[in-house]
């Protein structure tokens, strides 16, 4: 909220932000660049707070040993998303019409006073939230163990680690409730890690417990299955650049309202408003009679659908763009800037597969990291969805950067490059990035495949 109030204020008050435009705009500098800045990363820092912990805050009210807990739990992530695409809906029309008309102040003081209000609803609520005790950070645990490993002495292992090393079997569980695992044995997968359990460490500092090394090795064997995700962030990168660039050359009057083109992310939001319901109270409930296995459709399975769908919206954003550009090229105004006369409807196709890809995917990624991380670091897992996101956005960039660079050698045409968007080779981008998310769904299959639920729950 600090940061929102930041902008808000930079927004209001002209001598906090450069002079008008007229014939060049200026760039921020000094203090009003501080403050910008300033305000942007406060709201980064607070969103990135909030969706690191409130989807594992949410499921943690659920529980886990009980089928109809893990149910409604799979319920919560299905409206969790469904709720972010409310929020999203709010903020790609009124929000932005706000904006495009009264001004950048009050777009910002609408979302000010909307997490304001947040804040006392979500405390109203806080005396019946089932909180978990801190027990320290993670990454403490995760840096330990792998120091651990690298430094201990690994001849001088505990006998119960050097009796199990030699056995071929997995690590055994001494408790059956997954909030509260103990293990008696390693297990042979990252064998490496176990020198990090030994009698003799290189320092006391270093002295981990078998408990802490299995943690560990949960939190590695998901690492995989994440970054197969990272490609399908950078398609959906494109929707707030290229398609958003797309359809402003297109015709985006409906009936007498001409359309913002910043606001054509309302199609994947509403079909993921549409979708969410649909897929938890008949999709599910269709697949578990089917397969009669609780989950109906297992997390990686889920996740495997939305990698699949972002193919096809790749390769129909392609065809979608060859069709722009014939139509330039037949009214004649392939060199004019002027709206095309074609619909900024074909572009909602590949919004609408994309937003799909994104329902599956990252509802299935939040439940799957939720499921099979340990209770102690349940909250870093989910905050993995997150930092998939944001790779997936800087992939893009480096992406277009590399494009850029390569086609424009040898004094090539650039793909991504022209007098206007009519000029691009954008087509023949989508087309590559068609073929990298095939080839990282081939990779995510291998590694789906190879992984092992930690428990029976889940399905194959």
């Amino acid at each position: 909220m600090q940061g929102l109030v930041l902008l808000t204020a930079q927004a209001r008050s002209p001598s906090l932000k450069p002079p008008s435009c007229s014939d060049s705009c200026n760039e921020v500098s000094g203090g009003q660049a501080t403050m910008l800045f300033g305000g942007l990363y406060l709201i980064a820092l607070g969103v990135g707070g909030i969706k690191g912990s409130l989807p594992s805050h949410g499921a943690e009210q659920f529980d886990n040993d009980t089928p109809q807990g893990r149910k409604q739990r799979s319920t919560f992530f299905n409206y969790y998303i469904f709720c972010l695409a409310c929020g999203a809906l709010l903020a790609v029309t009124l929000v932005v019409w706000i904006e495009d008309n009264k001004g950048w102040e009050w777009g910002f003081g609408m979302s000010t006073v909307a997490i304001f209000l947040s804040i006392p609803i979500f405390l109203f609520g806080s005396a019946r939230y089932r909180n978990k005790v801190p027990t320290g950070s993670p990454l403490t645990t995760i840096t330990k163990v792998l120091a651990a490993a690298m430094l201990n002495n690994c001849r001088s292992p505990s006998n119960a680690v050097a009796s199990m090393v030699a056995s071929p079997n997995h690590a055994t569980k001494t408790s059956k409730a997954a909030e509260k695992e103990t293990f008696d044995v390693p297990s042979m997968s990252l064998k490496f890690l176990n020198r990090a359990v030994t009698n003799k460490p290189a320092h006391p500092a270093l002295e981990c417990t078998l408990e802490q090394v299995e943690e560990v090795k949960i939190v590695f064997r998901v690492l995989p299955i994440f970054a197969c995700t990272i490609m399908l962030n950078c398609c959906l990168a494109q929707l707030s650049t290229f398609s958003v660039q797309q359809a402003a050359t297109m015709n985006t009057k409906l009936g007498s309202l001409t359309v913002p083109p910043a606001s054509l992310p309302v199609f994947p939001v509403l079909f993921i408003m549409l979708l969410a319901p649909l897929y938890n109270h008949v999709i599910i409930p269709f697949a578990r009679k089917m397969t009669k296995t609780e989950m109906g459709v297992s997390h990686l399975q889920r996740i495997g659908i939305g990698l699949f769908l972002s193919i096809v919206a790749m390769a129909v954003a392609a065809l979608v763009e060859v069709k722009r550009k014939r139509v330039a090229t037949h009214s004649g105004l392939l060199n004019s800037d002027e709206p095309l006369p074609i619909t900024f409807f074909w572009v909602a196709l590949q919004y609408l597969f994309l937003g799909s890809a994104d329902l599956f995917t990252l509802a299935g990624l939040l439940e799957f990291f939720f499921t099979e991380a340990p209770a102690s670091m349940r909250s870093l897992a989910t905050a993995l969805t997150w930092a998939s996101l944001a790779m997936g956005y800087y992939l893009s960039s480096g992406l277009v950067s590399i494009v850029s660079s390569v086609t424009g050698a040898s004094g090539h045409t650039r793909w991504l490059s022209g007098s206007n968007l009519n000029h691009y080779h954008l087509e023949r981008f989508y087309w590559l990035m068609c073929v990298l998310s095939g080839l990282n769904f081939v990779h995510y299959l291998f590694w789906a495949n190879r992984y092992k639920y930690r428990s029976t729950q889940q399905g194959a």
